[in-house]
């Protein structure tokens, strides 16, 4: 009798079909609209090719710790992330460390999916050619303001990402990032070429690729370890979920870098594709690339609008973001849905009715946050704006640190160690031990008290 069937199971578990399959799928959950619009925000304002060197030094380190770990233990479990952490202990903090890793992607994947709407409107505008339009001053901020309108393209985003995940995890998951990660790649390679060949981007370029050590800064590495650390889907479950549909065949190192290598080159063409347009339309001036909504939906469509061909590259942009978007919202959604199979021992389509009730109450909560909604605040912010916080500055910090103590204290560096090795050599095993002990748990308190500091006013980020 298999293990599933006697844990009383009453689903057979999913498999990725190889390595290709596993490795886009989870490229797919780390690229998403972080990398496309925050990375080269953050890129701008943090010193540029000084913040890009920061990051990836703490990508093929921290990074690699974190990714490790997750996938490590999600396929040594076979379960989603709260059988995981229960796996080991079934008391209350283990508990608390499985169930923080399960509820973060339940929060975040209907604000997402707001944005995800926000993106397909915006596509849509572009379509029907309305380039000038959606350049002018205050579209955007009318647009959100438009409860029902926007509660129409969240409903639109959120069925895609449902009939994906209907598929299940060879049909569904695997099949869109075999097809979309690629098309992805090509779009962005198209766009930034285009980006870089306008008069005046060289100097954005310079700016973006080039360190300057005069342009770091603490911060530099603050901002460059958050955007980090939510750039690869660490923290979210989602590793963990993925772990348990890798066959112990597949090698977790080389898959966890070239995850890495994806990722990061996904995130420099988002910085090519943004700051030397941006850079060429505002004369070199950083501050124009304002932090997030204002980038993507005000700043970059302005710029547009001042191209012989803003039409083409408006299309061509937003449908690029869009592939970003559906393939971070399947991860976390498949981690969800994931985790109420293995916990209620439900079937996928029953879970994924209880998700859509989620996605309903929070993502309309979300998609109606500036609008007939925007008299209800949690501690000054809109629903989207909190439950982004809470996620990504509060929740996340403390569920890697769960994801450590688990490793260091509970599992141990040998059975890490020989789950790896069952498939492949552990190359940077003495780099894995020293981060995972001492480094890994002081950078991530540290991403959460200056995320928090900033919120309260504290230090200004």
């Amino acid at each position: 009798m298999n293990e599933e069937k006697k844990s009383g199971h009453s689903h057979q578990r999913g498999r990725f079909s190889g390595k290709i399959g596993y490795v886009l799928a989870v490229a797919g959950s780390a690229v998403g609209l972080g990398n496309i619009w925050r990375f080269p925000y953050l890129a701008a304002k943090y010193g540029g090719g000084m913040f890009l060197l920061v990051y990836i030094l703490l990508t093929v380190s921290f990074g690699y710790v974190l990714i490790m770990s997750e996938t490590a233990l999600g396929r040594m479990t076979r379960k989603s992330p709260v059988g995981a952490f229960e796996h080991f202990g079934k008391s209350a903090p283990f508990k608390v460390g499985g169930w923080l890793n399960a509820v973060i992607p339940m929060l975040i994947v209907p604000y997402y999916s707001t944005i995800g709407g926000w993106v397909i409107k915006y596509l849509a505008e572009y379509f029907r050619g309305n380039v000038q339009k959606v350049s002018e001053d205050g579209y955007f901020g009318s647009f959100i303001a438009d409860s029902w309108q926007v509660e129409v393209w969240f409903l639109i985003f959120a069925a895609l990402v449902f009939a994906i995940i209907l598929g299940g995890v060879k049909n569904g998951v695997e099949r869109m990032s075999k097809i979309m990660m690629p098309l992805l790649v090509v779009l962005a390679v198209i766009v930034a070429a285009y980006s870089i060949s306008r008069p005046g981007a060289i100097e954005g370029v310079k700016y973006f690729l080039v360190p300057n050590f005069e342009n770091f800064s603490w911060m530099t590495v603050v901002a460059a370890m958050g955007q980090m650390f939510y750039s690869l889907s660490i923290a979210m479950g989602i590793l963990y979920t993925y772990g348990s549909y890798m066959h112990k065949k597949l090698d977790i190192e080389q898959s966890t870098t070239q995850v890495e290598i994806f990722d990061t080159g996904i995130a420099i063409l988002a910085g090519l594709m943004i700051i030397p347009a941006v850079f060429a339309f505002s004369g070199g001036n950083p501050e124009t690339l304002q932090a997030g909504p204002s980038l993507m939906f005000i700043t970059l469509p302005k710029v547009f609008a001042t191209m012989g061909v803003g039409t083409g590259a408006g299309i061509l942009f937003f449908l690029l973001v869009l592939l970003a978007a559906l393939t971070s919202a399947v991860s976390l959604m498949e981690t969800s849905v994931s985790t109420f199979m293995d916990e209620l021992h439900w079937s996928r389509g029953k879970s994924c009715i209880l998700m859509a009730v989620i996605m309903l109450v929070f993502g309309s909560a979300s998609s109606m946050g500036y609008g007939i909604l925007d008299f209800l605040k949690i501690f000054g912010m809109n629903f989207l704006d909190f439950f982004d916080f809470m996620t990504n500055s509060v929740m996340m910090p403390l569920a890697a640190l769960a994801t450590c103590f688990l490793v260091t204290r509970v599992v141990g560096y040998d059975r890490i160690a020989a789950e790896i090795e069952q498939s492949s050599k552990f190359h940077r095993k003495g780099l894995y031990r020293f981060f995972i002990r001492y480094l890994a748990p002081v950078c991530l308190i540290i991403v959460l008290l200056s995320s928090i500091a900033n919120v309260l006013g504290i230090i200004s980020m």
